[in-house]
């Protein structure tokens, strides 16, 4: 694994201040991830931005689709196929 946050011995977490976050799904190519980890930032941006007004559901649904696209929410990617885990990431993902 790369430097970064500590994993857990399968690979499937991230160890951040004691606590088990699902890692990133480590097939998806290398441009694809820094694209949808750009999109995931910039949605973050949003929901600081609009927290407390009308829009901040969508930006909190930007976030979702971003994270389950990098295979961190909704189904595990452990748990997928090939052909489910490409599409996941291969789906679009909106950018604020």
């Amino acid at each position: 694994m790369s430097d970064g946050p500590e994993h857990t011995p399968d690979g499937r977490y991230v160890v951040i201040d004691g606590r088990r976050w699902r890692a990133t799904d480590p097939a998806i190519p290398d441009e694809r991830r820094d694209e949808l980890q750009h999109v995931l930032m910039a949605w973050r941006r949003e929901v600081r931005r609009t927290k407390g007004t009308d829009e901040e559901r969508a930006s909190r649904d930007g976030v979702q689709a971003a994270k389950v696209a990098l295979g961190e929410r909704g189904t595990p990617w452990w748990e997928q196929s090939d052909a489910e885990r490409r599409a996941r990431w291969e789906a679009e993902v909106p950018a604020p």
